[in-house]
């Protein structure tokens, strides 16, 4: 798998394109990444900023597993491999930070 600074994961809705991520930092498991939107970004930015409110606050993780659940109901993240099979993805603004596998996460974690 590419993580070096520089690599470019795809963040996409079907076969649409709505945004690219170019790795900048790469702090294990963490990646790190310079976001830049398509147009069709705009449609799903209110699901980022809703999950990035909620896991920033103190409220009920409940609400915060139903807001990453709509975007990972909907979206997919593409490595510069091929997708990838489970996904913990922020964006703020152009900054863009997440964690991959290749096998689903475990439910109990």
């Amino acid at each position: 798998m590419n993580l070096d600074a520089g690599a470019v994961w795809r963040l996409v809705r079907g076969a649409e394109p709505l945004g690219e991520i170019v790795i900048t930092e790469a702090d294990f498991p963490w990646l790190h990444g310079r976001f830049q939107p398509r147009p069709a970004f705009a449609e799903v930015k209110p699901l980022f900023d809703a999950e990035l409110a909620l896991s920033e606050s103190d409220e009920d993780n409940d609400a915060w597993e139903q807001a990453y659940r709509r975007i990972t109901s909907s979206l997919s993240l593409v490595s510069p491999e091929g997708p990838v099979a489970e996904f913990l993805l922020h964006i703020q603004g152009d900054e863009a930070w997440f964690r991959w596998s290749d096998e689903p996460f475990d439910e109990e974690d």
